[in-house]
C-alpha cells in the first residue's frame, strides 16, 4: 500500500490547492491589504473544498506573484499565521507549498505541523524569474535538523512555466532523483496552472518508478480525471475548483472556490474508485 492511501484513507486521493490571496510584501497586496481578510477568504474556500469532498489540502501563496526564490521572512510568517487560523476547521490532511523556495517550505511545515509539502526541491531551471538552482543536499539536511522524519515531500520534477536545463527524459530524471533523495511523491506538470498534462508522460514516469507515488499536478477536469487516475496515484487540483474554472478574474483577483464544481468533480472520482 502506498503512503498516500494510508495518509488520506482512500485510493487515488484528490488533493486540492487552497490559494491564499496576496500576502504582506506581495506587489498585489496593496495599501488596502488585510491579513484578516486573507484568513476570511481562506476559511470560505476551505469550507467549500471540504464540503465538496476533497481528500487533502495544500495551502499555497499562489498570489505572491512574482515568486521569490528566497522569500522575505514575512511570507512564510504570514502563511503560518493563516494556517494556524484554519487548523481548527481542517478535517482532512493538509500540506503547504511556499512557492519556489524549498527551504521556506520545509521550515513552514515545521512551524504549522503540516503532514506534507509540495515544492521545487531539486534540479536547475530557467524561466521568467531567471535561473535558479535547488540544492537538495542542503534541504534534506535541514529537514533532518528539524526532526521532520514523517514529513512527506512531493517533488516537482518539471515545474510549471520553467524549463529544466537537464536534457534527460523526465522518467530518467525521476529515477536518479529517487536514488539520491527518495522523494515521497513526484508531481508531473504541464506548462502552466490549469493546463492539461500529457497522459503518456505521466505513464512513462510511473512505469519507470513504480515504487514512488506519482501525482498529476495540473489540468485535471471531470472529463479527464478518469484517464489520469488510470496511470497515476493521486491528483492535485486547483484551478478547476474555482468559479468558472479561472485562477484569477479580470482585475487579477483570486477567484473563489465553487463548491458545486468540487462536488461535480468528486462525483466522477467516486465512480472511478468503485472499479479499483
Amino acid at each position: 500500500m502506498l503512503w498516500t492511501e494510508e495518509l488520506f484513507g482512500v485510493k487515488k486521493p484528490i488533493i486540492s490547492m487552497l490559494h491564499l490571496d496576496p500576502l504582506p510584501g506581495d506587489p498585489r497586496y496593496g495599501f488596502d491589504g488585510s491579513v484578516s481578510r486573507v484568513v476570511e477568504y481562506a476559511k470560505r474556500d476551505l469550507e467549500a473544498l471540504q464540503e465538496g469532498g476533497v481528500d487533502g489540502i495544500i495551502v499555497s501563496n499562489e498570489f505572491s506573484l512574482p515568486y521569490q526564490r528566497h522569500m522575505s521572512y514575512v511570507t512564510p510568517a504570514t502563511m503560518a499565521y493563516v494556517v494556524g487560523q484554519l487548523k481548527s476547521e481542517l478535517s482532512v490532511p493538509y500540506g503547504v507549498d511556499a512557492i519556489s523556495d524549498g527551504l521556506a517550505c520545509i521550515e513552514l511545515a515545521a512551524a504549522c505541523e503540516a503532514k506534507f509539502v509540495r515544492g521545487t526541491f531539486s534540479g536547475v531551471y530557467v524561466g521568467d524569474g531567471g535561473l535558479y538552482n535547488n540544492d537538495f543536499s542542503m534541504l534534506m539536511r535541514r529537514k533532518a535538523e528539524l526532526h521532520l522524519d514523517d514529513l512527506r515531500m512531493l517533488y516537482f520534477i518539471n515545474p510549471e512555466s520553467d524549463r529544466n536545463l537537464d536534457t534527460r527524459d523526465l522518467a530518467d530524471i525521476a529515477a536518479s532523483t529517487i536514488f539520491k533523495v527518495h522523494p515521497d511523491g513526484l508531481c508531473v506538470s504541464a506548462t502552466a496552472a490549469g493546463a492539461d498534462v500529457d497522459t503518456g508522460l505521466i505513464a512513462s514516469v510511473k512505469k519507470k518508478n513504480p515504487e514512488v507515488a506519482v501525482l498529476v499536478n495540473t489540468g485535471c477536469r471531470p472529463d479527464t480525471i478518469e484517464s489520469k487516475l488510470a496511470v497515476c496515484d493521486a491528483a492535485v487540483v486547483g484551478t478547476y475548483f474555482k468559479e468558472g474554472g479561472r485562477l484569477e478574474d479580470e482585475n487579477l483577483h483570486n477567484v473563489r472556490v465553487d463548491v458545486n464544481r468540487v462536488k461535480e468533480f468528486m462525483d466522477v472520482v467516486y465512480e472511478v474508485r468503485k472499479s479499483l
